[in-house]
């Protein structure tokens, strides 16, 4: 199959991320997965949820997730009084995997809130606000520690995130834009640690079943793409 970016099968689109992309947040990065592009904030709230048990010392990790009006092709509705049942899905799966890799009792008893916009919408949008979720958390507990806030960073391994699918011909392909996405008979995203450990699998076959050969392929193709995202990393050094 002769993708419409001319990229191989296994390749990634063009993946960047910039540091203090806006200057209010205490740690902010703009994520683009080749037209894909989502700014991604970290804030650090002095106290844990109100839900936790005062007994219970350990930080907490959460994230909310958007869509502008603007960022697909037709505008989207913003979600004022109530989000959709996508957008709860998202933003409980970017908490989740970021709590994954990180000891929440080093965290201390305080909040960390990743807020994760998409600006534009190209398929993706999830893999790269973990990833920008990521970038943008480690940024902050850094800081957080230079500021004597933190005695140890609570991050225990790096992790990120990918997609993957399979197309109508049946070729398995990585990082799917929309209209790979779109059309597409299984849909896949994968998070992982550096290690190769997974903390995510969610796929679909979206029209018909497929064969647990192909789940294993996408996996190890996945694998390999999320060591290449976090050797992209920029130097959390700031």
């Amino acid at each position: 199959m002769n993708r419409s970016d001319g990229r191989a099968y296994n390749q990634t689109r063009n993946i960047k991320f910039t540091t203090n992309y806006t200057k209010n947040a205490l740690a902010s990065v703009l994520a683009e997965f080749g037209d894909t592009k989502v700014i991604v904030t970290a804030t650090n709230d002095e106290k844990k949820p109100k839900w936790m048990d005062k007994e219970d010392l350990r930080g907490w990790i959460s994230a909310e997730y958007s869509l502008l009006p603007t960022s697909t092709a037709t505008r989207c509705q913003r979600e004022r009084t109530k989000i959709s049942g996508r957008t709860q899905e998202i933003q409980r799966l970017i908490g989740r995997t970021l709590r994954s890799c990180v000891d929440l009792e080093k965290l201390g008893e305080r909040t960390i809130i990743i807020d994760a916009d998409v600006i534009q919408a190209d398929g993706g949008t999830r893999c790269a606000s973990i990833c920008g979720g990521f970038v943008a958390m480690s940024i902050a507990l850094n800081k957080l520690l230079k500021e004597g806030k933190l005695t140890q960073n609570p991050i225990v391994e790096k992790i990120a995130a990918i997609s993957a699918g399979i197309s109508s011909d049946g070729q398995i392909l990585l990082d799917l834009n929309y209209e790979e996405d779109s059309s597409a008979q299984v849909d896949s995203n994968t998070v992982m640690t550096e290690s190769g450990k997974i903390i995510e699998f969610q796929t679909t076959a979206e029209k018909a079943p497929y064969d647990i050969d192909k789940m294993y392929k996408i996996i190890d193709l996945s694998k390999d793409a999320i060591k290449k995202i976090i050797s992209l990393y920029p130097p959390i050094n700031n």
